[in-house]
This record gives structure tokens, sequence and C-alpha cells, in this order.
């Protein structure tokens, strides 16, 4: 593909979050968004579009606070209740689980944040375009 894609196809929200979220270029659907870990590439290697626009700051990170939170606080709370663990128990059960859980859970929540950005032209993704 040597055009941009986005210039052929409607930027559905839908399926620019679904990209998003595999971590794939929310134009093309086949390039890598991330050059590194947490690091948007500034350009798909598929496609060509421009990436480096994306300013998802710090609502990747809620996000997955949000979720993380509700999952685990609710769970050690049920296991405290019904079974009594001692305090070094919970840590050495919760604390793993939630750093793993929140690592996995970045990127692909940044991903989506980045993915619904492009989708909506905001942040420099096409804005006067259309």
């Amino acid at each position: 593909m040597s055009a941009n894609v986005a210039t052929q196809d409607p930027r559905t929200a839908t399926r620019a979050l679904k990209r998003g979220l595999l971590c794939r270029c929310p134009a093309c659907g086949d390039g890598s968004l991330f050059a590194r870990y947490l690091k948007v590439a500034d350009q798909c290697t598929n496609c060509g579009e421009e990436l480096h626009h994306h300013r998802a700051d710090d609502f990747p990170p809620y996000l997955t606070i949000f979720i993380v939170g509700h999952l685990f606080v609710p769970l050690a709370l049920m296991v405290e209740v019904a079974y009594l663990w001692p305090t070094w128990l919970h840590l050495l059960v919760w604390c793993p689980l939630t750093i793993v859980l929140t690592l996995l859970l970045l990127p692909p929540l940044k991903g989506g944040v980045v993915g619904l950005q492009w989708a909506h032209r905001m942040h420099g993704f096409g804005g006067g375009a259309k």
C-alpha cells in the first residue's frame, strides 16, 4: 500500500479501537502501533500513516488503574472475608498479580486511546482534512 489508507476508508471508531487494542496501526490494522513497549511509532511501517500526533498522556494509566482496581479490590476483600489470610499472604498474592495485569493492560489500552484519537481526527490526525 503506497497511498495513505486514511484517505481511502472512512475512520470508524470501533474498527480503530479494535486495532488499537490489538496494538496495530489504526489505519491499516497490519503495522505495529508501538516501536517499543509504550513508545508509539512515528509512523506505520506498513501504510506510512503518521502516528506521532497522539496525545494519550495519562488516560491509559487511569484506565488501567480503574480496571485493575475494580478487579482486585473486590477479590481481595472476598478472599479476606472467606479465608482470613494473613497480611503477608495477601501481599504475596495480590502485589505480583496487580503488577503483571497492569503491565499487560497498559499497551492495549494506550493503543485503544491512540486508535480513538485517530478515528476522531484529534491532535493532528487529519483534523482539518475532512
